[in-house]
């Protein structure tokens, strides 16, 4: 059904509007065009399941429908993640079970309105980065099905690639978020550890996973993210956002690349890699080339030494029955029973180690940028050689969680045999949002068709503003170039937009102020004085509004459009004897006249 595949959030947000009553109608309709033996699904709801959801939200949406924000949307969960009164197989039959809640992620989403309409195929226990390791078969490239999907969560990627849901849950250990997504020319963002509940969900390494987000837009899977998220005191592992983190990535970014890169041959990957450079620097990136070996040193650690034993806890008792498990799977989790304590010690020092010399890397810069694959494979050649292949789709993720780090993996142009080469943009952990800005102004760069869909893409909304950060309008010495904009800069604030107040304001030029700095005061005579408007991370608020002197505050500002933001005020004494500066509108066109007058 044309009508229901394809679509954004924003899409389905307006055929919901357009259909009214007639929703529920139209997802049983089109829950009948899926097929099970399209072996992305392992499983589809049914008539009744969609009912029971829909009988759920009725109640709350009649009293409040804007409490609902994804109302009637149909989502796919992989399945590794419980939803409540299906089963849970994490592609191992003998390992299912009924679930009897929902994981708490698709619980809010579910909250919001939210309808599962299946359960996507894996790569058995989320071990895997090919998905071709499930007895429900290998699940095919949605450009070329000769070629892997990617995994571990290749449903998933490929339901949304086609446009099948606008987004799904995957998870993410190793790269399961972010593989797939590079796969099949989709969104793939992996959370910061701890920010999206793991109730729920079947551990591949407890230690080490994230639920993942898979959607055909940035802004559609922050913000699933966003409503999926936050702390939960049934996850020992939850989280709290620090709110120390920048709201947004430069204009011009700094961007970290590994100086040396390995592409295992590919040469196509590696020209696909260089057109996505030339078109990070056409955006008005730098990119700056830094020493790998720590990144690949930990990349190493997560299936070669003890951490493997993770995998070995969170399969238990299935290890009783190797010839109820995949083979490969079975291979590599069963390794894990050949390390020690002492050894799995001495590995936690070591990944403690390279952690730290990652995060020094990436001090100086403001994300780092790689290949989010430095090669893909055929469906055959995975047969050939299961773990070695596996092993170089990882090259480039498997280090991001042992080291803390947030990362999204982002469509990029493609190879000259038609096929996907995303790339992944990674920053310390809770940096989610910043990387989905600069995600954002990606995709309207390059303007790629929404995954395998062929459909065009438009231009977003920017993204909502963020409850971890204060937005506050500056007017003087705080403006970008002006001699107090470094108390912005180096509490991680960044730039939003220039603007004007309401027209309702007087511009002054305080007395004996060293630098120079204006005070700016509502007044039904005023005008409209220009502003610029900065996010600053909540947690350095207070220390910004520390160093502002008297006669000077912070108070709340009208802007030109009727919001309400944080901006400067002045005591009014301090008026009596400043210069009034109104007619000019704003800081910078009277800085630049009193310098004129002095040439």
């Amino acid at each position: 059904m044309a009508l229901m595949t394809g679509k954004t959030l924003a899409a389905w947000r307006q055929l919901i509007a357009q259909n009214g009553d007639a929703v529920l109608t139209l997802l049983k309709e089109y829950i009948h065009t899926l097929s099970i033996e399209d072996n992305a699904w392992l499983m589809i709801a049914s008539e009744a399941q969609l009912q029971a959801q829909w009988d759920a939200l009725i109640p709350r949406y009649r009293d409040n429908p804007d409490a609902l924000p994804l109302f009637g949307i149909p989502f796919a969960v992989k399945d590794n993640v419980d939803v409540a009164g299906w089963p849970t197989t994490a592609a191992c039959p003998a390992f299912e079970y009924i679930a009897k809640r929902d994981a708490t992620a698709v619980a809010r989403l579910k909250a919001a309105g939210a309808i599962v309409i299946g359960k996507t195929n894996l790569d058995q226990f989320a071990t895997g980065l090919v998905g071709t390791r499930s007895p429900y078969g290998a699940v095919a490239n949605t450009f070329n099905a000769d070629y892997v999907s990617g995994g571990s969560s290749s449903g998933s990627a490929s339901v949304v690639a086609r446009g099948l849901v606008p987004f799904a849950f995957g998870t993410d250990t190793a790269g399961s978020g972010r593989v797939p997504a590079g796969f099949n020319n989709i969104v793939g963002l992996k959370p910061t550890k701890g920010w999206l509940s793991a109730k729920g969900v079947v551990p591949a390494c407890r230690l080490n996973d994230t639920l993942s987000v898979f959607a055909l837009t940035v802004d559609d899977a922050f913000y699933i993210a966003s409503l999926a998220g936050g702390v939960d005191p049934e996850d020992a592992y939850s989280r709290s956002n620090p709110a120390t983190a920048p709201a947004a990535l430069p204009q011009n970014p700094v961007l970290a690349i590994p100086e040396v890169l390995n592409f295992f041959g590919d040469t196509q990957a590696q020209a696909a890699w260089e057109k996505a450079l030339d078109a990070l620097c056409d955006g008005g990136a730098t990119l700056r080339p830094i020493d790998f070996s720590a990144f690949s040193q930990l990349a190493e650690q997560l299936y070669q030494g003890p951490w493997v034993a993770e995998r070995t806890a969170a399969v238990g008792d299935m290890l009783q029955h190797p010839e109820q498990m995949d083979p490969t799977v079975y291979t590599i989790v069963s390794a894990g029973l050949n390390y020690s304590a002492v050894d799995a010690f001495k590995a936690e020092y070591l990944r403690a180690e390279l952690a730290q010399k990652i995060h020094q890397a990436l001090a100086d810069v403001d994300a780092l940028v790689v290949p989010t694959s430095p090669t893909i494979h055929t469906l055959e050649e995975m047969k050939q050689e299961p773990i070695r292949f596996n092993s170089q789709f990882g090259t480039y993720t498997n280090f991001t969680n042992l080291a803390d780090l947030s990362a999204l993996a982002l469509p990029a142009p493609l190879r000259d045999d038609g096929l996907p080469a995303g790339i992944t943009l990674i920053a310390p952990a809770w940096h989610d949002r910043a990387l989905a800005d600069f995600g954002l102004r990606w995709q309207q760069q390059l303007a790629l068709p929404l995954g395998a869909t062929g459909l065009p893409f438009t231009a977003h909304a920017t993204l909502a503003p963020s409850p971890h950060h204060v937005r506050v309008a500056v007017v003087g010495a705080h403006l970008r170039g002006m001699p107090l904009n470094f108390q912005l800069t180096t509490r991680d604030a960044a730039f939003v937009e220039a603007t004007h107040t309401a027209p309702h304001y007087r511009l002054y030029a305080l007395a004996n102020t060293q630098p120079q700095k204006p005070g700016i005061a509502r007044d039904t005579a005023g005008a409209a004085i220009e502003v610029e408007l900065w996010d600053i991370p909540l947690a350095r608020f207070g220390e910004f509004v520390a160093e502002i002197p008297a006669p000077l505050g912070i108070g709340s500002l009208e802007l030109s459009d009727g919001r309400w933001v944080k901006g400067f005020i002045c005591e009014p004494a301090a008026l009596n004897d400043a210069t009034d500066i109104t007619e000019f509108k704003g800081w910078r066109h009277w800085i630049a006249r009193k310098e004129n007058r002095h040439v």
